[in-house]
């Protein structure tokens, strides 16, 4: 039986949820319809997340995003309600998502919405010096 699109989104258990960890997901063939004239528009959607208790199952991301195809949005609305619906489905610590849009008119634009869960901290970043044959090469 093939696959349809879906507006469903399975998650599954985080496998280690004692540790703060980015899962990055690129999906580089989203469309959607125009909502002014009903001609395509393509995008790039990146996620970045840190997961608290639930995970992506991505096979249902992939029926999830497809399930956009023939829909109607303004970038802006479909990149928020795609966060509001992968938050809301795994409820992470942090999640990013960055819509890239292709061009149209001359024209890109890029969207990017965030999500915090209330009363999470991010660790301190880490900075490592590139080595080369054992020796810094940062100046």
């Amino acid at each position: 039986m093939p696959s349809l699109p879906s507006k469903t989104i399975e998650t599954f258990p985080n496998p280690n949820p004692e540790r703060d960890y980015r899962v990055h997901i690129e999906v580089p063939e989203f469309t959607c319809l125009c909502p002014l004239t009903g001609q395509p528009d393509f995008a790039t959607i990146t996620i970045d997340y840190i997961p608290d208790k639930r995970n992506l199952e991505l096979k249902s991301l992939k029926l999830y995003m497809w399930s956009f195809r023939d829909e109607g949005a303004f970038h802006e609305a479909v990149t928020n309600r795609i966060l509001g619906d992968l938050a809301g489905a795994t409820k992470p610590r942090f999640m990013r998502l960055t819509a890239k849009w292709y061009v149209r008119g001359g024209i890109f634009t890029t969207v990017v919405a965030e999500h915090r869960k209330r009363g999470w901290k991010p660790a301190p970043r880490v900075e490592l010096d590139a080595m080369e044959g054992g020796r810094s090469i940062r100046g």
